[in-house]
């Protein structure tokens, strides 16, 4: 499906937005650089991760269950990151529903109410999955939102007959499989066969057995048969289908779409995305998406052009205030053996961050702006950005334009990190620019394909 949006149209995008009060105010030059890049674009996106509500009157709790932690921000950040120029969200991640559906219907009422265009979470999954638009001058931008990474009370269900749905998000559910070598492999299986053979035959006859006989289902972890040791995934075909429909429906309705994903697979400690994810990003674009962003693994990961449309594969984060989530129950103090008479809740966070997010690169990214021409993309301009991994937690997460010697770190990462999609990034200055010629689409298509 041919892109109509008119030639020149530029989409800023950034990863996730874990910010906890109104930022747009901060005089910093940097930050304001940082912020007036996406500005100056025709559209700003970012993933919405977290609840926003006002505390004193919400009348929800926090779930039982959560995405890693219990993230709220105040009322005032959705109009807050519409004043930075982020007019367009994804809703479908981890943390939707860390304050129940009842955080997330009021978070989506306050976007709503600040102008913001959402998509990825709703009344049931047809809602949640179906696109949203933002209208510009240039023409009509849709969005469809996705998570593989998600609490499984966070799914959205859709009615059926006299059975009501559910609210939720867009779930895309996959199966893991650890990918081991023929000796470990017989190893697997003579473990479970031995395990098997110890069960009454009454549970015998209600375990499930695995088909494949390349695969061994041992305590619910999935062993497969591979020359390439590591983690392999499948995903669920009714999502995928469910997913492509929304995306060729949006287009039709559409000058311009952009699908989007949260996933932390194959898990936050790999710079590489997933085996599944190339293929439904590919799909993605073959059913009409303009530009594929992914997020959630909390650092880059690489960029490729596919039939000349952008593939961000994790935009890493842009806010990422942690350190400053307040309040917390008594639950997350628990997890970490902490007492809540004699710590305060940043100090709970710090606990937190220390085991999970130490080191800069949790704390680096980049402002990706593309602009169009003809329905593909003509350039992409990476603008670096840091975090402040080192500045103390009232401080930290907030987006500053990077200085020359971190800007050049983060781009040889991201050249690194694309070289093998066949994507070439020059460093002009402080600036990433990724300009495709129909030499490189047409190589890097054959390539992934």
């Amino acid at each position: 499906m041919n892109c109509t949006i008119a030639n020149g149209f530029t989409l800023a995008s950034v990863g996730d937005l874990i910010l906890n009060q109104p930022t747009s105010n901060l005089a910093d030059p940097r930050f304001q650089a940082a912020i007036h890049a996406i500005q100056h674009a025709d559209a700003g996106f970012g993933n919405f991760e977290g609840s926003a509500f006002n505390i004193r009157t919400f009348k929800g709790y926090p779930a039982a269950e959560n995405g890693g932690a219990w993230l709220i921000d105040s009322p005032l950040v959705p109009a807050d990151i519409k004043r930075m120029g982020i007019d367009i969200v994804s809703r479908a991640n981890n943390h939707a529903t860390d304050w129940g559906l009842q955080g997330m219907e009021a978070t989506d009422r306050l976007l709503t109410k600040a102008g913001v265009v959402y998509a990825g979470s709703g009344k049931d999954l047809s809602a949640a999955q179906a696109a949203h638009f933002l209208a510009t001058p240039e023409g009509r931008v849709g969005i469809v939102s996705i998570a593989s990474s998600f609490t499984p009370m966070s799914r959205a269900m859709d009615p059926l007959g006299a059975a009501p749905g559910r609210p939720g998000i867009d779930a895309l559910r996959t199966t893991a499989y650890i990918v081991v070598p023929k000796d470990v492999f017989d190893q697997v299986k003579s473990l479970y066969q031995e395990i098997y053979d110890e069960m009454p035959k009454a549970e015998q006859e209600q375990t499930p057995k695995e088909k494949n006989p390349n695969v061994v289902n041992l305590f619910g972890r999935r062993f497969k048969l591979g020359e390439q040791p590591g983690i392999a995934f499948k995903m669920n075909e009714s999502d995928v289908k469910g997913i492509l429909k929304a995306i060729r429906q949006g287009k039709e309705n559409s000058d311009f779409v952009i699908a989007t994903i949260h996933t932390h697979e194959p898990g936050n400690w790999s710079d590489v995305p997933p085996d599944f994810l190339p293929k439904l990003a590919h799909e993605a674009i073959d059913a009409g998406a303009d530009e594929f962003i992914g997020h959630g693994p909390h650092q880059l990961r690489g960029i490729e052009i596919y039939k000349g449309k952008p593939i961000f594969y994790s935009l890493g984060n842009f806010f990422f205030e942690s350190s400053m989530e307040s309040p917390v129950g008594v639950d997350e103090y628990e997890e970490w053996h902490l007492n809540p008479a004699t710590t305060t809740d940043e100090e709970q966070n710090a606990a937190l961050d220390k085991k999970w997010f130490t080191g800069r690169r949790w704390y680096e990214s980049v402002i990706a702006v593309s602009r169009f021409e003809n329905g593909k993309v003509a350039e992409i301009r990476l603008y670096p950005v840091t975090l402040g991994a080192m500045r103390r937690a009232a401080d930290r997460g907030v987006p500053k334009m990077a200085s020359p010697a971190e800007a050049h770190r983060i781009l040889a990462r991201l050249q690194r990190l694309s070289a093998p999609y066949g994507t070439k990034i020059t460093i002009e200055g402080t600036t990433g620019i990724i300009r495709p010629t129909a030499a490189e689409e047409n190589s890097t298509a054959s390539m992934t394909n």
